[in-house]
């Protein structure tokens, strides 16, 4: 490990966070077309940032054309880059996103989203700052900081940034699973930092996290919407309908309803029981992000196992009611109500769909409704596990003591991140979740935020754990 490049970071972090914060000030909403350009605008930056460290093999691959609503509108680019290619070295592909959530003063920010800020606190606030334009400009950094000190990295890098991870990463596997024997064939790992830690003092390594089955269940009745006064108690009412089918999906306890699922579920042995032991989280943590104490479990144990290694299912909205402020008395003549389900370890989407489906059409059927019902999955990503076991998990815990001077809690995740499936199954290489910032940095939500020190000493441990693979022996 080299001393000369943590005491560059240390000297050049206001560089990085003007960096940051150039960044920042783009404002790439992936799910926003009006924001495309600007989207496509963070490419170029990313680019010549690049450009401008001496980086290899600046290249950018075309993932086509969205229809949004009918418009056809190009995809942003998927930038490669390629930082060393000596073969006797190990490399490690680093993989990011530059496009961000939408977000609006007006949402509630104490600040201009798209403007960093630095509070009192040493808070860098901002959209994307943590999400996940940080880490990325953490990578670029450990970059920056070496060829300005006349140092090779202790390994080769090769980045793939996209532009869409906020928007379903559309056209990104297509790619992976194309360039898996082109630009990526010689990849020893992959490590994503699009995670953050499981709270807000100790740092951890993420090797599991679930998949994501998303459902629409549309209720249809009536050819148009109806006057409730004129037809209410004469017609079947879709809502009711919906209504009463989705109560029947989940218990308020959060259990859930559908017939079989935790048949599927990976069974809970006494190893993995010992994981949870001393894992630095405490039940204020989880009242803090949620702000409120309306938590289900008291113990923090049955908390981490409810998130990461049980299946949950939430109810997230109705498409086709009326949700303005005020009274109206219209009866809609179709709803669809939207629902997902996590699922882990060892549920099968296309099982958990079968399931779905039969249950929700047999309790429709036990109604007597005249109205009809379609239901259908929407989405299905998989869970994904990995093994905390591997030498570029251990490379990334002793990088981690190198730089905090404690040990990692290993972690799984409750989120869904379908892009470390892809990498694992196109390349069968093992993939690293390696997070840099805090869990209460707010990714998705108003003023969020990516603590000073977490930039700082994240990208310290990033240069750390490339020194850590160079040294670790490969399986």
């Amino acid at each position: 490990m080299s001393d000369q490049f943590l005491e560059y970071v240390e000297k050049h972090q206001e560089a990085f966070i003007d960096r940051l914060r150039k960044a920042v000030a783009i404002p790439s909403v992936s799910s926003d077309p009006g924001h495309r350009q600007d989207v496509f605008r963070m490419a170029e930056f990313l680019q010549n940032e690049l450009k401008a460290l001496g980086a290899d093999n600046i290249e950018t691959r075309d993932p086509g054309m969205q229809d949004f609503n009918g418009q056809q509108i190009p995809l942003p680019p998927i930038v490669l880059a390629t930082v060393g290619n000596n073969p006797a070295k190990k490399t490690i592909l680093v993989y990011g996103h530059y496009d961000v959530q939408p977000a609006l003063k007006e949402d509630g920010w104490s600040t201009n989203p798209f403007e960093l800020v630095e509070d009192e606190q040493q808070r860098l606030i901002g959209r994307g700052s943590s999400d996940d334009k940080g880490p990325v400009l953490g990578w670029i950094n450990v970059v920056e900081a070496h060829k300005s000190l006349g140092l090779e990295l202790p390994v080769n890098l090769k980045f793939c940034l996209e532009g869409m991870e906020e928007s379903g990463s559309e056209g990104l596997d297509a790619i992976i699973y194309k360039e898996a024997k082109g630009y990526f064939a010689d990849v020893d790992a992959v490590c994503i930092s699009d995670n953050y830690w499981l709270g807000t003092t100790k740092p951890c390594l993420t090797y599991g996290l679930r998949g994501v089955s998303y459902f629409h269940m549309t209720v249809k009745g009536p050819a148009r919407d109806l006057h409730s006064g004129v037809f209410g108690g004469t017609v079947h009412e879709p809502m009711t309908d919906l209504f009463a089918v989705m109560s029947k999906l989940v218990a308020p306890n959060g259990k859930i309803q559908v017939p079989g699922i935790y048949d599927m579920v990976r069974p809970l042995t006494e190893e993995e029981q010992r994981t949870y032991d001393n894992i630095a989280f405490e039940m204020h943590e989880l009242h803090g992000a949620v702000g409120n104490t309306t938590n289900i479990h008291d113990e923090v144990r049955d908390v981490l196992q409810a998130r990461w290694r049980f299946p949950s299912l939430s109810l997230h909205g109705i498409e086709g009611a009326f949700y303005n402020p005020g009274d109206k008395t219209v009866v809609p003549a179709k709803v669809i109500g939207k629902f997902s389900i996590r699922t882990v370890p060892d549920m099968k989407p296309e099982k958990v769909t079968e399931l779905v489906c039969k249950y929700v059409n047999d309790e429709f059927a036990k109604l007597g409704s005249k109205n009809s019902l379609e239901i259908k999955c929407s989405h299905a990503g998989n869970h994904w596990l990995s093994s905390p076991d591997h030498w570029t998990y251990v490379a990334a815990s002793k990088a981690v003591e190198r730089v905090y001077n404690v040990k990692p809690d290993l972690t799984r995740e409750g989120g869904s991140i379908p892009v470390t499936l892809s990498f694992q199954d196109a390349l069968n290489k093992t993939v690293l979740l390696l997070p840099m910032g805090r869990g209460d940095d707010g990714a998705h939500s108003i003023n969020e935020k990516l603590d000073r020190s977490n930039y700082v000493q994240g990208t310290k441990l990033l240069g750390a754990y490339l020194y850590e693979v160079a040294a670790a022996k490969a399986e």
